[in-house]
């Protein structure tokens, strides 16, 4: 993409670039780990909004079990909202690729 091209559609970009960030604020995405003994639900501001515990996971003898499960739900949910942006951040921009941006 030309640089100047990027100049002259300076404000059009930014429209874009808001109108993205509302709309990935409003995804959600959810992780599970343990058979779905562990879930969780995260926004697209990567902000945990929900955990349910299956009570058969929750057993004060093996805490660091449950522990790693809650990581492992949680990572599977970041992932999950990560794949969510690139495909909402690609239809809205155009074929653009965040991913020269860190994104």
């Amino acid at each position: 993409m030309n640089p100047f091209e990027l100049l002259k559609n300076s404000h059009a970009i930014k429209e874009q670039s808001e109108k993205l960030q509302a709309e990935l604020a409003e995804l959600t995405a959810e992780g599970s780990s343990g058979g779905r003994m562990v879930n969780i639900k995260i926004n697209g501001k990567f902000e945990l909004q929900e955990i349910t515990l299956d009570p058969i996971c929750v057993d004060n003898r093996d805490v660091k079990m449950l522990e790693d499960l809650i990581i492992a739900a949680h990572n599977n949910a970041m992932q999950n909202i990560q794949e969510k942006i690139k495909e909402k951040s690609a239809s809205l921009l155009g074929g653009l690729n965040l991913g020269n941006f860190g994104l």
